[in-house]
């Protein structure tokens, strides 16, 4: 069945959605995907200043304390070399998850990873320590591509901003464990000083492996391959409801539909991703890549990947410290973040986070340049404005850029709309990462700029609220087959406005839908014709 401008609910079936406990705790699982993200970024920041590690990758420098130093060109390279392989890893994404599904995908990611984990444990020197970091990077870039398509596609319509909000959640647990544990091993006087940091790693991607496991692969990717009953199975057990229960089968009906819809455009390849109709695909895929790369303008990878360096030049005493309060801030900020996403909206919070992290950065950088290091009250301003620059980025930015990448795609081209978006965020995450030191670094053929860069980010953070307003859409309690609908009728500036339509619509249809078929069987429509669902016992598996 068609939808229509008059009519926008249509073909969606009732707003209410219902999730178990159970449901909601594997969808939640699935975000622990993020450690590896968080872990592995926020560990280099501390690894690359240990003695130790200079040592043993650097060379004799006689003006150095320890004797040792690591040069510019090198201490860029092995930042920015894992930003290179999440490039390649969130490219391949998609055709992994389309071929292999969400999950199976996802469980030989973790293989990837710890690949990667293993050669930099072990390495003997910086050539094979590079060549880990790659092999990480690509497990890291697979993650960010998988994670949040596995969420969104899995999560009710109703808590889905706060379970994929969890991915964020996870990535700032594990920069905080990094932080921790590089604070913990930093005076150690032998390579374990940041080999353990590295292998805690595999611990992590363990843990993802052996939790997938007993997940269940997300129903639109079984149907999109026709596989039916292991959907309704599937959706089952999301929703710890009966495969016969009229929520369920309003969900399957509403997916098949807009499945078929998108099937009769023939839109599925990577030059429709770009292709203007009047589904939008083009300005959503440029809206996914543009939000990834404003996300990483905001500069918060600064603080991530140089933060001990930043607070040591400016004269901070024990960074490491200042390194995990920052850390412990941004985790503790996201989970308000979790749950503002779905009480105040994506707009709103990408609005007023950036707003915020504008001021903060014009202020620090004023701070820095106007006030002596050896000024106390100075350092303790800085340490403050960094923190609610942090404590921002992790309530509003970070969780909310991947909410509105996993859901503003329709199936078809869901996949490749994501992996273009994760391989935007770590194409930019690798240019801010290679072009820190240069920028910061005092030196020959450099800026030496200093905490004068983070004008530079205040000036970025201007340019996300203006991009928000006129490109991100309000998709707050819709259904991802609603999220096609808005785009279809309305702009970025109205889409509150007719979410609101929408969402009344589907409330009136609420009480049909409870009316409905509850028998063993029930027909979903395919181009005219009815599939039926097997009873099933409830409790077997789903398909993988």
């Amino acid at each position: 069945m068609a939808s229509s401008p008059e009519h926008p609910g249509s073909v969606l079936g009732p707003s209410r959605t219902k999730a178990g406990i159970s449901g909601i705790i594997m969808t939640a699982f699935a975000a622990f995907g993020g450690m590896l993200f968080g872990y592995d970024t926020g560990t280099i920041a501390g690894i690359i200043q240990m003695n130790d590690w200079i040592k043993t990758f650097g060379r004799p420098d006689s003006t150095s304390p320890t004797g040792y130093s690591v040069s510019t060109s090198r201490e860029s390279l092995v930042v920015s070399i894992l930003s290179a392989g999440t490039f390649f890893g969130a490219l391949a994404g998609a055709p992994a998850a389309d071929m292999l599904g969400r999950r199976v995908s996802i469980m030989l990611t973790c293989l990837v990873f710890s690949l990667g984990v293993s050669l930099q444990t072990g390495a003997p020197n910086f050539a094979t320590f590079t060549v880990g970091r790659v092999f990480a990077g690509m497990g890291v870039g697979l993650v960010s591509t998988l994670i949040p398509m596995y969420q969104s596609e899995c999560s009710p319509r109703s808590i889905r901003g706060a379970l994929v909000s969890c991915y964020q959640w996870a990535i700032s647990i594990g920069m905080l464990l990094a932080a921790v544990v590089n604070n913990a091993t930093k005076d150690r006087t032998n390579h374990s000083a940041w080999q353990i940091p590295i292998s805690v790693q595999l611990v992590w991607a363990f843990v993802l492996l052996f939790g997938m496991l007993w997940l269940p692969e997300t129903p639109r990717w079984l149907i999109k391959r026709d596989r039916r009953e292991d959907a309704a199975k599937a959706m089952s057990r999301l929703r710890s409801l009966p495969m016969d229960d009229p929520v369920v089968q309003s969900e399957l009906r509403d997916i098949v539909a807009s499945l078929e819809e998108e099937r009769e455009m023939n839109q599925s390849s990577y030059a429709d991703c770009f292709r203007f109709t009047r589904n939008k695909i083009a300005f959503r895929t440029l809206t996914g890549i543009a939000l990834q790369a404003w996300q990483q303008l905001t500069g918060i990878n600064f603080i991530s990947y140089y933060g001990v360096t930043f607070f040591t030049s400016a004269g901070i005493q024990n960074p490491f410290l200042i390194s995990v309060i920052t850390n412990v801030v941004g985790t503790s900020m996201t989970v308000f973040g979790i749950w503002a996403v779905d009480s105040f909206g994506r707009r709103s919070m990408l609005i007023w986070g950036a707003a915020v992290m504008c001021v903060c950065e014009f202020l620090v950088a004023i701070v820095g340049v106007t006030i002596p290091t050896s000024n106390l009250g100075g350092q303790r301003a800085l340490i403050a404005l960094v923190c609610i620059y942090v404590g921002a980025f992790a309530s509003t930015w970070g969780p909310v850029a991947w909410v509105v990448t996993g859901e503003i795609f329709p199936l078809n081209v869901r996949a490749k709309g994501i992996s273009l978006s994760a391989a935007s965020n770590w194409l930019w995450n690798w240019a801010i990462a290679f072009a820190t030191p240069y920028l910061v670094n005092k030196g020959a053929g450099e800026a030496a700029l200093g905490v004068k860069v983070f004008f530079i980010w205040g000036s970025t953070c201007a340019g996300c609220i203006a991009f928000t307003y006129f490109c991100i859409p309000e998709t707050k309690g819709l259904s991802l087959e609603q999220i096609d609908l808005l785009y279809q009728h309305s702009t970025p500036v109205t889409s509150t406005s007719y979410r609101k339509q929408i969402i009344a619509e589907s409330v009136l249809r609420d009480g049909s839908a409870e009316r409905g078929d509850a028998a063993g069987t029930v027909g979903l429509e395919k181009g005219g014709a009815d599939w039926e669902v097997e009873e099933v016992k409830q409790g077997e598996p789903a398909g993988s």
